[in-house]
C-alpha cells in the first residue's frame, strides 16, 4: 500500500551530518531536517559558532549535537564521520556544504587560495562521501548525500564574480554528484545537488555590500533574495523518501536567475 505524504517525508529515527552547519545555508537545512524529525549533526570549524547554532536548534525542539572539524584537512575529516557514527549510530543523510571562496581577477588569483578553494569544496565533499559510504551506507544498502553546489557552478561567472576558484569548485560538485550517483545508486544510495542561489548569508555579504542588493535582484525573476525557508522544501525532499527515485540531479534555487542567464 502506498504511504501518505506524511509518511514519505517523516525522517523520524534517522540521522543528518551537515558539514557548514552553524549558519546560512547549513543552518537552514538543519532546521529542515530536524523539524521534519531527523537527529541533527553540525559540523563546522568554530566551537562557538556551533554551540550557539546547536542552542538555536535544540530551542525548536531538536535535537542536535555538534563536531567541530575543518574538512579542509582529510584527519579531520575522517574524524568527523567517525565520531558522528560512535556518538549517533548511522547516518542516514549526508549534507556536504562546508565551502569557502576568494575574490580575485583570475589573472591574480593566487595558487594558495585556489588550494584552499578546492580543498574544501571538492575534496572534503570527497573524502567525507567516502568516509561515510564505508563507515555505514554501503553496508545497509541505503543513504542520502546532498552536495551543496551554487549557480556559480552553472553560468561561469555571474553578475561578473571575480571568483574563479569558487565558481570551478561549484561547477565540479555539479559533475561529483553525478558520478558518484551512478557508481553508489546500487548500493541504495542517492546522491543530489542544491545550487542555491544568492542568499543573505555572511559568504555572499561581501558581493551584497559590492554590487547592491538591487543590483543582484535586478534580473531574477522573483526579484528578491533567498531567505531561510527557500532551501526547506528542496532539502527535505531529497533526504527523504519522498525522493528515493532522484538520483545524480541538480535544483536551482535561486529566484529564477539561472533562467535569465541560460543555464544549460
Amino acid at each position: 500500500m502506498a504511504r501518505t505524504v506524511q509518511q514519505l517525508f517523516d525522517l523520524k529515527g534517522q540521522t543528518a551530518l551537515i558539514t557548514g552547519g552553524s549558519r546560512g545555508l547549513g543552518l537552514y537545512m538543519a532546521h529542515a531536517l530536524g523539524e521534519a524529525g531527523a537527529r541533527i549533526m553540525l559540523s563546522s570549524r568554530k566551537a562557538d559558532d556551533l554551540e550557539q547554532a546547536t542552542a538555536e536548534l535544540q530551542a525548536a525542539n531538536i535535537d542536535a549535537r555538534w563536531i567541530a572539524a575543518d574538512c579542509a584537512r582529510e584527519d579531520d575529516t575522517r574524524r568527523l564521520a567517525d565520531e558522528t557514527l560512535q556518538r549517533m549510530g548511522a547516518i542516514d543523510i549526508l549534507v556536504n556544504n562546508a565551502g569557502a571562496t576568494w575574490g580575485a581577477p583570475a589573472e591574480e588569483h593566487p595558487v594558495a587560495a585556489w588550494d584552499k578553494v578546492m580543498n574544501l569544496n571538492v575534496r572534503g565533499y570527497f573524502i567525507l562521501s567516502q568516509q561515510v559510504a564505508n563507515g555505514c551506507m554501503i553496508a545497509r544498502r541505503r543513504g542520502r548525500i546532498i552536495n551543496v553546489s551554487s549557480i556559480a557552478g552553472l553560468n561561469g561567472n555571474p553578475l561578473g564574480m571575480k571568483t574563479i576558484a569558487y565558481n570551478t569548485s561549484k561547477t565540479a560538485v555539479i559533475g561529483f554528484t553525478r558520478a558518484l550517483a551512478a557508481e553508489w545508486g546500487r548500493f541504495g544510495i542517492t546522491v543530489n545537488a542544491i545550487c542555491p542561489g544568492f542568499f543573505r548569508t555572511k559568504m555572499a555579504t561581501y558581493l551584497i555590500d559590492e554590487l547592491g542588493e538591487d543590483n543582484m535582484t535586478a534580473g531574477a525573476p522573483l526579484g528578491r533574495l533567498g531567505d531561510d525557508e527557500d532551501l526547506k522544501g528542496i532539502t527535505l525532499l531529497y533526504a527523504s523518501e519522498a525522493g528515493k527515485h532522484i538520483t545524480g540531479q541538480w535544483l536551482a534555487v535561486d529566484g529564477g536567475v539561472s533562467v535569465v542567464l541560460g543555464a544549460a
